[in-house]
């Protein structure tokens, strides 16, 4: 390992801020297992206990009409196609009640851009929920939702947001930022809004009090240096806000889609990238494995990695599955995926919070009825999807 290597390593995991160009470096050359070490450095010093979060929420698409056409996107349909579908608010609700049901503390809404949806169908929407159900946080839709439905009802960017907090909005997903440098998000979404409009629409969010997830997919013919770039677009941000929560990297699933090849990252670009943007995000709190998209055995390496979080159990999910990902979990499974990496597990809700941490295997969730109702949801056909936080 080289010197200059070393230090860098030194210096990041001693919490030190290191730069784009270092990143890439680190990403490209450094050591696996030095790496490694170094990311889980500043796990370690972070959360001192060992705990690695989990929550438990449903992901609930409301339409799958979209006129955006990203290429990757296998889940969406055009306006008046014969496959495309909207749910109902009672649909909505009744989705929502079943997810309480089964102890979750968060859920997301999420789904194309319909043409006709504009700022009023998402403060119905999110009013409707927070009133059935106030004990649900809203953690939903993405910059690219609020600024079509801004578009589509002729109001600002900043407008929208607050009339859809004031309707019970608590926090904005990651959802659509792909790849933000220019050269990758046009390949991929030509019809998109840029990567700087996506985080501006995330400095408005923060600006007036929503805090929000980041996140990246990885795989589609990006380039490393524009990986490390997208990350260093969020952090910009992250250093004038201080709004993300967690970064979250994910893998493209190649299937029933219109950007052809295969998923261009392997598990070990996976693990070097989460190893790297834990040394990066000096400035964002928590690092999720997407078990959901590279699997639970690489999700489960990611702990060692730099990785404090698992993310939601998915009660349901169908935009990603659409692509591909057929990787399931259960509660049982995800506790004892977090065990057996030497670690603790803990339910946390959507601000990090522990609502129950397994301190001994005595202390886990293992209801029968539980466990069975849990996993029915999870693995069946649900009405009028083709089937994630």
């Amino acid at each position: 390992m080289s010197v200059v290597i070393s230090e860098i390593l030194q210096r990041a995991a001693d919490g030190g801020r290191i730069s784009e160009e270092e990143a890439l470096l680190l990403y490209t050359e450094a050591p696996f297992h030095a790496l490694g070490e170094a990311a889980d450095n500043v796990r370690r010093t972070r959360y001192p206990e060992g705990i690695v979060t989990y929550l438990i929420d449903r992901n609930i698409n409301y339409t799958n009409v979209c006129v955006t056409a990203c290429k990757f996107c296998a889940f969406y349909r055009a306006p008046k196609h014969a496959e495309g579908w909207s749910h109902d608010t009672e649909e909505i609700l009744r989705r929502c009640g079943e997810a309480v049901d089964l102890g979750a503390t968060q859920v997301m809404l999420q789904g194309g851009h319909h043409p006709d949806y504009g700022v009023d169908y998402y403060v119905n929407l999110f009013s409707s929920v927070k009133k059935a159900y106030p004990q649900l946080v809203i953690h939903s839709i993405g910059p690219s939702e609020i600024l079509h439905m801004a578009k589509v009802s002729g109001v600002s960017i900043e407008d929208a947001v607050v009339a859809i907090k004031a309707a019970g909005l608590d926090s904005i997903a990651g959802a659509g930022a792909e790849m933000l440098p220019d050269r990758p998000r046009k390949a991929i979404a030509p019809l998109k809004e840029s990567g700087a409009r996506w985080l501006e629409v995330m400095e408005v969010a923060h600006g007036v009090g929503i805090e929000s997830t980041a996140t990246m997919m990885m795989g589609t013919g990006e380039t490393n240096a524009e990986r490390i770039e997208h990350m260093r677009m969020i952090r910009d941000v992250q250093d004038k806000t201080g709004g993300f929560r967690a970064f979250i990297p994910w893998t493209y699933q190649p299937e029933n889609n219109h950007l052809k090849g295969r998923t261009q990252a392997t598990s070990l670009e996976y693990l070097r990238l989460i190893a790297v943007a834990r040394l990066f995000f000096h400035n964002v709190n928590h690092l999720q494995a997407s078990w959901l998209t590279t699997g639970k055995d690489v999700g489960q390496l990611a702990l060692h990695m730099g990785v404090d979080d698992l993310g939601s159990i998915m009660l349901e999910e169908n935009v990603i599955s659409s692509a591909g990902a057929k990787h399931r979990s259960n509660l049982h499974d995800l506790i004892q995926l977090i065990r057996t990496a030497g670690r603790i597990p803990a339910q946390r809700d959507t601000l990090y919070r522990h609502l129950a941490v397994h301190w001994t295997p005595e202390d886990d969730p293992t209801d029968d009825r539980v466990t069975s109702h849990f996993s029915s949801i999870v693995n069946r056909q649900l009405p009028l999807v083709s089937a994630k936080s």
